[in-house]
Formats: structure tokens, sequence, C-alpha cells
């Protein structure tokens, strides 16, 4: 893909906790800003293949299959609706997940959103500039928000949200 934008955060648990979490496909809703019910799809709940729907409204989703599975590090989800394909303005997309050991119990977490974009030249432009930022935040957004959720097993509401990011929680983010 010819686009990714990136966050890694440190988890205050161990990587084997953090993957028991991490590899619940189910739980999304409790991360990812404005996705309000998760269900999985698929008779498979983990690896490739297992797919599940996100929501944004109790109608509107997004699917989301598995399309790398390395247990204990991470894993890699295809964005698409059902079989049309990806949603706009991407050709292509997908999200990863990983897991480093960070050393004193701690747990480096990544998070990458992968693109290509529609619409060629136009498509590219767009990435660089009006959507490279939306992107970045909406990464960093879900890169905090899991980081609170796995820590506190609390969900991250929008106001959660807005208190990490007024204390500043250290997030690191890059363009690829």
């Amino acid at each position: 893909m010819e686009n990714e934008v990136s966050a890694r955060v440190l988890l205050d648990l161990p990587r084997d906790q953090a993957w028991e979490k991490l590899r619940d496909l189910s739980l999304a809703h409790n991360y990812v800003p404005g996705i309000i019910r998760t269900e999985i799809r698929s008779e498979k709940k983990e690896g490739v293949g297992a797919s599940r729907r996100v929501y944004q409204t109790e109608t509107r989703g997004l699917d989301e299959t598995v399309t790398e599975w390395n247990a204990g590090q991470g894993f890699q989800i295809k964005l698409h609706r059902d079989d049309e394909g990806p949603m706009w303005p991407f050709r292509e997309g997908a999200f990863r997940y990983h897991l480093d050991d960070a050393g004193n119990g701690q747990t480096a977490l990544s998070i990458s959103l992968m693109f290509t974009m529609r619409h060629g030249a136009f498509g590219r432009f767009l990435a660089r500039t009006l959507l490279a930022g939306i992107f970045r935040k909406t990464v960093q957004d879900v890169a905090l928000s899991l980081k609170s959720f796995y820590e506190t097993g609390e969900p991250t509401t929008k106001a959660r949200l807005r208190a990490i990011k007024s204390e500043q929680m250290p997030v690191s983010s890059g363009q690829a």
C-alpha cells in the first residue's frame, strides 16, 4: 500500500496480558472512537479469515477481516464493506496492530493505518495534504483509547478521550 500512518504507545501491561486483550476481536467498540458496537461475522473468532463488523450507527457498519495473524504479536485487518470492496476514499485499506516487549513489565503497541487512495494523482495529493492530519489524528486517538481501555478495563468514551489528551499521555506517530 502506498501510504502508512502510525502511532505507538506504551501499555502498562506485560505483552502476554496485552495480547489476551488484543486477540479478542469483539472489543473494538471499547477503544475505537465513533464505533458503538462490534459483531463477529465469521465462525472463526481469531486468526486469518476471522471477520468482524464495527458499527458507527445502529445500521451503518464497516467490515474488517484478518489477513495476517502473528500469535502473541499482532495482526492485520483489511477494511471493506461486505463484498463491495474498500470504503471510500480508499482503493485498499488495512489496520495493523503490533505488540513488542518494552521492558519493565510494559508493552509497546504500534497501530498503523495502511492505505492506497482512489483517484490516482488527485487521491495521492489528498492523502499527503488534506487527509493526512485526519488519518494521523484518528490513529493516535485509537492508540490512546486502546491504552486507556486495556489499562483500566473501562470503555473509552469521548469525554475520557478528551481527558486523556489533556493529560498529554505520550504517543509517537509517524507517516511513511
